[in-house]
């Protein structure tokens, strides 16, 4: 038992790199901003609630545990900002990226002044600037700092729920849970703007009461001249002190671009024919990215899939050992081979070839171009579904963003297969698919289509399967229900979810037979419809009765235990037809 924990606990903090660390630290620094805004919030109640509100707030954040947390996370994440911006040398993945890191990196020197003048003084001489004091400061005594304050409010939020986003768009649930995210991100820092200018509002119409400003604005809440010249010039200094830094983490890249000049470029030749030259030190994800080269990585370099990795042709005992979460990332895929490395961990310092063992593909068909009609239409169409087997087990031990490039490799083979045969894939349903043949033939030629689809459909998951033979423990498989009849057509949807697709018996009863692939051990099963429009002797493919969920009769189908066998099938009918 103690040894499984170990084990699992060495495996955790392997996992573990910069990028985790700068989660962790954003998320409490998250969760401090939504207590604050909620305080905020407050205001459109009454400044008493806001004081009420506020006396929670810091009770639990200036718990001394908790308070230890939050400026270690504070600084933390500062640091690794400012890192950030030293390290990071290609922009071009996403637009919000540098956008986040701008806004982070803008953020401390907004609030220096706000954190010194409250925290520290509270520390160093005892001031006790509450709402009230803050409020008459932003609304009365200096309304300039009010703008201010306003745009470190924007920021900080916008900053987070970047951050937040990256992190949880990852996750099962995200798509069920986005619409309430939105909207909470929306109305949090609405009310807590809206509730600001409430108490200011109402903070700006007592400060004109004597009785108030007696009580609110003594010297033990706002301190003295002197006291107050002190704190601006310990803010002026870490102000300054905080922009040197980032003026020295931009003097580094410059002399880091420099220093790479004059040390030489590398040549990085790609197994295709390809070779680019680039600057020693950037990674190999990032010179595909400068030289406009696909190159697949569904998580955008971040280390959290394997999708970008590259064999190395050649000696790979040069090349800069794994960092710890490449390692990591690695062995989760049970990677052992030590000539296959993430591109986007791996910065070669001398020349390097290499291949990449999952090429970016994109799969466009205009899927509506040849529809005859976007309304309801009753016409003969054939439907083939096939479905993957076992991906199930394949995510077991893969990491998710692996299970999903898999997975969409898959629909892609089989979606090329059946646009090559004159069908359109229509409806995609987890690793399952359903295509369409007729739209733009008669119901014979859409019968032959469909078969050598089928066909297609096996040799192209055979090539997918040597392709990633690296990676799979057992070869792709998958099961296709094959019928023919006549459907509905049309648009079937609601508002901005619209989709073309078919509806009818037909397509149900080739749903089950895809089902029934399964029990009866075959790759596919073809009704006994489909075999005679397509023309195919009555001897071609095995006989049997199977009894169809929802049908009252059992139903004739033939048996088709290797698909490949289809395309010779028809080429040989439509020999004898001719």
């Amino acid at each position: 038992m103690a040894a499984t924990i170990s084990s699992r606990s060495s495996e955790l903090f392997r996992g573990i790199g910069a990028r985790q660390v700068r989660l962790v630290c954003g998320v409490i620094l998250f969760a401090y901003v939504v207590s604050h805004f909620l305080n905020h919030a407050l205001g459109n109640i009454s400044v008493d609630a806001m004081e009420a509100g506020v006396y929670y707030h810091t009770t639990f954040w200036q718990f001394l545990p908790v308070a230890i947390m939050f400026y270690t996370a504070a600084l933390t994440h500062m640091g690794l900002g400012v890192y950030a911006l030293y390290q990071r040398r290609q922009f071009r993945w996403k637009t919000v990226e540098p956008l986040q890191l701008v806004l982070g990196l803008s953020i401390p020197a907004l609030v220096m002044a706000h954190v010194i003048g409250v925290r520290l003084g509270q520390t160093l001489y005892g001031h006790e600037k509450l709402y009230p004091q803050e409020l008459y400061l932003f609304f009365v005594a200096s309304p300039g700092r009010l703008w201010q304050m306003t745009i470190l409010l924007v920021i900080a939020w916008v900053h987070g729920c970047i951050g937040i986003y990256f992190w949880l768009r990852l996750k099962p649930f995200f798509t069920r849970a986005a619409p309430y995210l939105l909207a909470a991100a929306v109305l949090i820092p609405t009310l807590a703007l809206l509730g600001i200018y409430q108490g200011g509002r109402s903070v700006a119409a007592d400060s004109d009461d004597g009785e108030w400003r007696t009580h609110n604005l003594t010297r033990r809440q706002l301190g003295s001249v002197a006291e107050a010249n002190t704190l601006d010039r310990i803010t002026g200094g870490l102000t300054g002190g905080y922009v040197g830094l980032l003026g020295l983490a931009l003097l580094a890249r410059g002399v880091r671009a420099y220093r790479e000049r004059r040390g030489g470029m590398i040549a990085l030749s790609y197994g295709n024919g390809k070779t680019v030259r680039v600057p020693k030190g950037l990674s190999v994800l990032e010179a595909s990215l400068r030289h406009n080269l696909p190159h697949a990585s569904v998580c955008g370099g971040r280390a959290r899939c394997s999708t970008c990795r590259i064999r190395i042709i050649g000696d790979h005992a040069v090349l800069p050992e794994p960092s710890q979460r490449e390692a990591f990332v690695l062995t989760r895929v049970g990677t052992a081979d030590p000539s296959i490395r993430l591109a986007c961990q791996l910065r070669p310092t001398s020349d390097l070839s290499f291949f990449q063992l999952f090429m970016p593909q994109t799969l466009s068909a205009n899927l509506h171009a040849s529809t005859p009609a976007r309304i309801g239409q009753e016409r003969y169409l054939v439907s083939l579904f096939v479905d993957m087997r076992g991906s199930t087990q394949l995510a077991e031990k893969r990491l998710p963003f692996d299970t999903v490039f898999i997975v969409n490799r898959f629909l892609g083979a089989v979606s090329q297969a059946v646009i090559e045969n004159g069908g359109q894939p229509n409806q995609f349903v987890g690793d399952g698919m359903l295509a369409l043949f007729g739209l733009t033939a008669d119901s014979q030629t859409a019968c032959r289509q469909a078969l050598k689809a089928a066909a297609g459909i096996a040799v192209h998951i055979d090539e997918l399967n040597q392709l990633l033979s690296h990676d799979l423990r057992q070869p792709i498989r998958f099961g296709i229900g094959i019928h023919g009849g006549e459907v509905i057509i049309g648009d079937i949807g609601y508002r901005d979810h619209i989709v073309f697709t078919a509806l009818g018996d037909a397509v149900n009863v080739a749903a089950r037979l895809q089902d029934m692939t399964k029990t009866l051990a075959c790759e596919a099963i073809v009704s006994e419809e489909v075999r005679r429009g397509a023309g195919l002797r009555d001897d071609a493919l095995p006989q049997q009765e199977v009894a169809i969920r929802g049908r009252d009769e059992p139903m004739v189908v033939r048996v088709v235990a290797d698909t490949r066998q289809l395309s010779a099938l028809v080429d040989g009918s439509e020999r004898v037809a001719a």
